[in-house]
Order: C-alpha cells, then sequence, then structure tokens
C-alpha cells in the first residue's frame, strides 16, 4: 500500500464514518480501485482506521463523555430507571442499544465478513437501501419526543447491528431509525456517536487479538503509510463527526439519499 493510497482511505473511513453513507461501503470500493486484495492487509489497516475515528469521537464529544461519567459517579438512587439521574440513564441507554451488535458479533461474525468477500453488488444494493432509509426518514415527521428511552435505544441498536453489512450506513440507519421513532434530531447525532465507542473498541480489541496470536498478522503495509491512514482518519473524523451534527440538527439527510442511489447504482452497475 503506498502512501497516497493509505491518505486516501484514511480520508475515507473519517468522513463516511459519520456521515450517512456507509464507511465500510466506501472502502471495499476504493480498495476494490487500487486493486488491494491482501486480506491480512486490510484487516490490519481497518481496525486502525476505525480505532483513529473511534479517537475522533472521543475528542469531539468529550464534554458530554465526561458527562456521562460524572453523573455515573455521583450520589444518587440506584432503586429505579426513573430516580437516575440523566448521564446515567443516558449510559445505561447506550449499554442496552450495544445488545444487538454484540448478539451479532458473537454469533454471525464470520457470516458477515463473508459480505465484504461479495464484491461490489452487495456494497451497492446496501447502499440502495440506505438511501431508501434516509428518504422514507426525511419525509416522515412523527412527533417528538424529548428524550430516548430504553425501548428506542434497543431499536436503534437493532438498526447498528443491521448495519455490520458493507454499504449500509450505521450513522445513517441509526439516526434514521430514530428520527422515525420520533427521538429529537438534536439528541440523535451525539447517541449515534456515542453508542458506538464500545462496540468499535471491542472488535478492535478482538482483531488486534488476533494479530498478535498470528491469524492476521503478516502485513506489508509500510509504517509510514499506517501513521498517514491513522492521521487522515483521525483529522476527517473529527471534521465530518462535528459538521453530522449540525446537518443532523438541519434536517438536510435527503441529500446524502441522493448521494446514496447514485453510488449504489453505480458500485451494481461494475460489479
Amino acid at each position: 500500500m503506498e502512501w497516497f493510497e493509505a491518505l486516501i482511505l484514511g480520508i475515507i473511513q473519517g468522513l463516511t464514518e459519520y456521515l450517512p453513507i456507509s464507511s465500510s461501503g466506501h472502502l471495499v470500493i476504493a480498495q476494490n480501485l487500487f486493486g488491494l486484495t491482501n486480506p491480512d492487509d486490510i484487516l490490519t489497516f481497518t481496525v486502525l482506521l476505525h480505532v483513529a475515528t473511534v479517537l475522533s469521537t472521543v475528542v469531539i464529544l468529550w464534554h458530554e463523555i465526561v458527562w456521562i461519567f460524572k453523573d455515573i459517579f455521583s450520589r444518587q438512587s440506584w432503586r429505579s430507571y426513573n430516580g437516575l439521574n440523566d448521564g446515567t440513564r443516558y449510559a445505561i441507554n447506550i449499554i442496552i442499544s450495544m445488545i444487538p451488535v454484540g448478539i451479532v458479533g458473537l454469533l454471525f461474525k464470520d457470516k458477515v465478513e463473508a459480505f465484504f468477500g461479495e464484491g461490489l453488488l452487495v456494497v451497492g444494493i446496501c447502499l440502495l437501501v440506505t438511501a431508501a432509509l434516509l428518504a422514507f426518514a426525511f419525509f416522515a415527521k412523527p412527533r417528538q419526543r424529548e428524550n430516548i428511552s430504553p425501548i428506542h435505544a434497543f431499536v436503534i441498536g437493532i438498526a447498528q447491528a443491521i448495519a455490520v453489512l458493507p454499504g449500509l450506513s450505521r450513522s445513517g440507519s441509526t439516526i434514521a431509525t430514530g428520527l422515525l421513532l420520533g427521538d429529537r434530531k438534536e439528541k440523535l447525532a451525539q447517541f449515534s456517536f456515542l453508542m458506538v465507542i464500545p462496540p468499535i473498541l471491542g472488535e478492535a480489541l478482538l482483531d488486534t487479538m488476533k494479530i498478535f496470536k498470528g491469524e492476521a498478522l503478516s502485513t506489508s503495509i509500510p509504517t509510514v503509510s499506517m501513521i498517514i491512514g491513522f492521521v487522515a482518519a483521525f483529522i476527517f473524523g473529527c471534521i465530518a463527526c462535528k459538521w453530522m451534527i449540525n446537518i443532523v440538527k438541519k434536517g438536510k439527510l435527503i441529500y446524502f439519499a441522493i448521494y446514496c442511489a447514485i453510488v449504489g447504482a453505480l458500485a451494481i452497475i461494475f460489479a
């Protein structure tokens, strides 16, 4: 992998992790264009890029993360969900949202990974599904709720679990699902980005353990390329994370639906 390929892949990951256009789908498309087919290289580099985007989330939403932990460790009654403070309820909702993706990761990980070897056809179809979901969420106008409930957190978590497929946007699926449920758009993007931190870190930890066990150890990626990719993913992840929060507040998701429809159609044509 050349340094400029790593740079482009890092930029793509950083931007598309938060914009509702599927980071996995765009990475598959870019890897096909560059002719990158070594599975060990792809696994190692993908883990690296995901860690970079998680760090960008932590940087942009640092105040929210601190608020959650302060509330968790403050004095309060733990007798009921309604008796908890806002930060602790928020943390519980994030944990609830992790249940579906945890089940998928434990029971269906190999089957999901098999989809990443199916080429552009699966990516194109999933991008079209993403486009339809974003468009539907844009035109639907349910009555908005003030706070995300545990049930809604679980349903949004199901959307995140399904979005492990390449081409199905995680942020697009979770935000669109929340909008369809009637959750306030001002809070959805923040919740969507925070809820992905534990699963991505967990996945990165598991893949890193595989790397050290030798299951995916030998990589031909130069160290310079890995550094460039990591830095690019982190910087553009920070930009996209902040940008996406403002986009959701303004309700501009329809433009991403159009983009996903065009890219998805092209992917199917050239599959």
